[in-house]
Order: structure tokens, then C-alpha cells, then sequence
């Protein structure tokens, strides 16, 4: 136990994004509340924008943009190092991500307006039950 517990201090982060997921599934599952499971569900998609970009991070690293490598004196003595250098794709698509993230969260939020005002209730149990009335 004793063993594991610094590796788990030196990866803090990843923890608190798993517990962030976490209570973000719960709020999905367990809750009866429309607007709640929304919440639920914005959570857990920032919980995993967080991780991805956290992924992408590397300590003592640049921007990936090359020097004089159009031209110049020293471009061809000049030797890449990869591992100098960040990972901007996980940035990037996590960009994507908060877009799409956003437009589901408006066209939900729409849905969830729109059902509200013709049944009157966002609860899942009421919701079924008026359905059913019908």
C-alpha cells in the first residue's frame, strides 16, 4: 500500500477527473430530473476534455513550431528532438469537442424546454406516465 501511494500523489489529477466522470454518470443514471441528467452529462463531458488535454500537456516542452525551417544557415544542421516538443493533437480535438459539446448541451436544453411546455413536468416518472395517457 505504502508503495502505490506516491505514484497516486504524483497523479492526482487523473484522480479527480475519474471522480468528476463518476459524478457525472451518476447524475446521467441515477437522477429522474431532465435538467439534472443534462448537468450530469456536461460534466462528464468536460471531466474527459480535461483529461485529453492534461494527456497533451509534457513538462519542459515547446509549441511544435520549428525554427528556420524554411531556410537560413543552421536549418540543416539543425536536429529535431520530438520528445522537445508538445502533442497539440489532443488539443486540437478537444477543441472539437467543447463545440460539439456546447451545440449538444443548447439542442438538449431545447428538447428539454419544448417538453416541458407540453407536458407541463421535466420528471422522467411523470413523463412516462402522461405519455402513456395519451
Amino acid at each position: 500500500m505504502t508503495d502505490s501511494l506516491p505514484y497516486i500523489v504524483a497523479k492526482y489529477n487523473y484522480w479527480l477527473y475519474v471522480i468528476l466522470m463518476m459524478i457525472g454518470l451518476y447524475a446521467m443514471i441515477a437522477k429522474n430530473n431532465l435538467i439534472k441528467k443534462l448537468v450530469g452529462m456536461n460534466i462528464f463531458q468536460t471531466a474527459i476534455i480535461l483529461f485529453y488535454v492534461s494527456i497533451g500537456y509534457k513538462t519542459d516542452a515547446t509549441i511544435p513550431i520549428i525554427q528556420n525551417a524554411h531556410g537560413g544557415h543552421d536549418a540543416h544542421a539543425a536536429v529535431i528532438h520530438a520528445a522537445d516538443y508538445i502533442n497539440p493533437l489532443p488539443h486540437v480535438l478537444m477543441l472539437t469537442a467543447i463545440v460539439v459539446s456546447v451545440a449538444t448541451f443548447g439542442v438538449a436544453m431545447a428538447l428539454a424546454v419544448r417538453i416541458y411546455q407540453r407536458y407541463q413536468t421535466l420528471e422522467e416518472d411523470e413523463l412516462r406516465m402522461r405519455i402513456s395517457e395519451e
